[in-house]
């Protein structure tokens, strides 16, 4: 009566301390922030400003809208997505990436391996031995033995858990980490592409530029040679001449050096041919712009669900320091065979086994326990706080990339008018000019006005382009609507050791 009593006494106590909840707070997901369906203090426009010419179409919001995973197809650029091929194949940043989160998800899976399963060893040994000859047979003797023991620390308090729970949530770190170093590298591609475009018709211009005022030179010294013109008209040209050529080499450096770091995005070494050359007239501006819900923000940027993945390891790291305080109980078990010979221990020879429990409680340690329980809460303050830094930063992020659509449409839309009234402008002057009805100080302010107005109506072309790759990548750059990642080829590999698996 008694012992049926007992048994089930007992069962009900190891069932109740291996169900125990895990110490520590169980992680919650930090609630979205509100500000209503609006990133900024005004509502947006339904379009943007249109313009006349190359990239002045007018560009719709549309909230909601989900975003592709190759949003850089929208700007309709084969070399652009060949670009984009060529990095995702050879960019040694992804690379990385990639190989961090093989290295983060390994060790989860080595941890949980030891964490979660008993560990079982088998061991094999043979002992010699001299005896004295002491009242009886004496001499050498050999003493073979086998065993298989296991050991396994019960999880009761769920510090083990926690720990899992922590490597889990690195895991998820490198994950995101990977999506943000892709998004940065899909942004860093597409901008500079555009910067190269950009470089390549200011050059262009100012080619233009430069060819009119030289032909303009050929006319007024012409015009001096038959003393119809000052010597100082001629000069006045001429420096005009030098002055349009002086910018050409400022804006040749800029060019290559945006090649450069162009070529090193896509994994390649400056000096390689084979890179592809950008123009404005090539890309396509995306005419409806997604605009997610701020509320859906959080879980589309790689950053900020980085970030969140840090703040579930440091509330997990709280559960291991407080589990740390309380008893830690172990068992261990063995079995196998003594035999004096090893052909004896081969037949089962003299069977052994045994088993153990060991409970080990912490008394005194000067408050070091205690101590680093308060340095894991600390830190997951700190972690919250840099969420909520993270948070602030990608909503400012957007904000920014909205109204520099809105406002730079209305530049472009300006810059084109003002590029339309100067052209015109000059053309007048230069006729009047020619017929002797103004001076060459009126001909060189509408020669000035025009150089200005064409080379500020290309960067605000570039602008909007820019822009639009700034609020793709902004919103998150669609990475969960991405089937798979593709792994990066690397060039070099090192030799594993001998013996992995």
């Amino acid at each position: 009566m008694s012992s049926s009593i007992r048994q089930p006494s007992f069962g009900i106590l190891m069932a109740c301390l291996l169900a125990a909840c895990a110490a520590g707070p169980d992680f919650h997901r930090p609630v979205a922030p509100g500000g209503g369906d609006s990133y900024t203090p005004a509502p947006l426009p339904a379009q943007t400003a249109a313009a006349p010419g190359p990239a002045g179409q007018a560009q719709r919001f549309v909230p909601g809208q989900d975003i592709p995973a190759q949003w850089w197809s929208l700007f309709q650029s084969p070399a652009l997505d060949r670009l984009v091929r060529d990095a995702l194949a050879r960019s040694p940043g992804l690379a990385s990436a990639q190989a961090a989160l093989r290295q983060a998800d390994e060790n989860y899976r080595a941890l949980s391996g030891s964490l979660l399963t008993p560990e079982v060893g088998a061991q094999l040994g043979v002992t010699r031995e001299k005896t004295s000859r002491l009242e009886g047979a004496g001499g050498v003797l050999n003493l073979y033995n086998a065993s298989v023991n296991v050991s396994y620390a019960l999880d009761v308090f769920g510090g083990n858990k926690r720990q899992l729970e922590g490597l889990q949530a690195l895991v998820d770190y490198r994950q995101y980490q990977l999506e943000a170093v892709y998004l940065a590298l899909m942004g860093n591609l597409v901008t500079t592409a555009i910067r190269d475009a950009s470089l390549r018709g200011q050059l262009q211009a100012t080619g233009e530029i430069l060819d009119a005022q030289q032909k303009q030179l050929d006319v007024i010294e012409q015009q001096f040679r038959f003393g119809a013109i000052p010597r100082a008209t001629v000069l006045l040209q001429r420096n005009t001449v030098a002055q349009t050529r002086a910018s050409v080499p400022p804006l040749e450096k800029a060019l290559a050096l945006t090649r450069h770091q162009l070529s090193v995005y896509a994994g390649r070494l400056p000096s390689e041919p084979g890179l592809p050359e950008f123009d404005l007239a090539s890309l396509h501006l995306p005419q409806d712009l997604p605009v997610s819900l701020p509320s859906a923000l959080v879980r589309q940027r790689p950053d900020i669900r980085a970030s969140e993945a840090l703040l579930q390891q440091a509330s997990a790291q709280i559960g291991v320091a407080t589990a740390a305080m309380y008893p830690q109980i172990t068992l261990t078990g063995n079995v196998g065979a003594l035999a004096t010979s090893f052909p004896a221990l081969l037949h089962g020879g003299s069977s052994v086994w045994g088993v153990a429990a060991g409970l080990a409680q912490p008394l005194f340690n000067g408050g070091a326990l205690r101590a680093r329980r308060r340095a894991a809460i600390a830190a997951y303050e700190g972690a919250a706080a840099d969420y909520r830094a993270t948070v602030l930063g990608a909503f400012q992020n957007v904000a920014d990339s909205l109204r520099a659509l809105e406002a730079d449409a209305a530049a472009l839309q300006q810059q084109a008018e003002v590029e339309a009234l100067a052209s015109e402008s000059l053309a007048l002057s230069t006729q009047q000019f020619k017929l002797g009805a103004i001076s060459y100080l009126s001909l060189l302010d509408a020669q000035r006005t025009y150089q200005q107005a064409r080379v500020g109506l290309v960067q605000a072309q570039a602008a909007r382009h820019a822009d639009s790759a700034a609020l793709f990548q902004a919103l998150g750059g669609g990475w969960w609507n991405r089937p798979v990642l593709p792994a990066v080829s690397t060039a070099t590999s090192l030799p594993l050791a001998a013996g992995t698996d």
